[in-house]
This record gives C-alpha cells, sequence and structure tokens, in this order.
C-alpha cells in the first residue's frame, strides 16, 4: 500500500510544494534500501530523508563489516610472521648474536 501524501511544505506555513523552484527539490536515483527496488523520483529532500538515513545505515554497517574483516586479516598475518620469526631464532642463537656480538 502507498500512501498519497499532500504536496504542502511545513516551511512555507503548509503552503503547496514549489517543486523545481525549491532548492531541496531533488532527484533520487538509486535501489531502495527496504525493497531493492530501482527508483528514479522527485520529491522534497527532507521528505526523502527517513530513506536516506536507512541507506546512510546499511553503507555503515556494509564498511563496518569489511573494515572488520580486514583487521581479521591483519591479526592473522602478524601472527603468522612473528611465528616465523620465531622459528627462526633460539635462545642459544639469540644469546650468539646479541651478547657476544
Amino acid at each position: 500500500m502507498r500512501l498519497e501524501v499532500e504536496s504542502n511544505c511545513p516551511l512555507d506555513k503548509f503552503k503547496p510544494c514549489r517543486q523545481h523552484k525549491c532548492g531541496w527539490f531533488i532527484e533520487v536515483r538509486g535501489t531502495h534500501p527496504q525493497t531493492g527496488e530501482e527508483i528514479a523520483e522527485w520529491g522534497c529532500s527532507m521528505a526523502m530523508l527517513p530513506v536516506l538515513m536507512i541507506e546512510n545505515g546499511k553503507q555503515s554497517h556494509q564498511s563496518t563489516a569489511a573494515i572488520e574483516s580486514f583487521r581479521n586479516e591483519m591479526v592473522k598475518a602478524n601472527q603468522d610472521n612473528l611465528k616465523v620469526l620465531a622459528d627462526q631464532f633460539t635462545p642459544q642463537t639469540l644469546k650468539d648474536k646479541f651478547i657476544e656480538g
């Protein structure tokens, strides 16, 4: 069900929307974050703000997941590097290298 909202502006004493004469009347193109359908519609940016905020939250969540995945890979690589380094040195080789050398 789609509600038809009256085209009036709460910032202009609820007069009819000026549409293309208003700086906040914009075109939004993309994929609707809740339905996945393609959208290309003109409207008041203030009225579209909730949908845009939902999309922003979705993108933030995806970015956070990517960063966490990258961090996990870096921790694993650092652990592998430390293991390789630790395998190269025994207590005797460290003593020979740093105390006598």
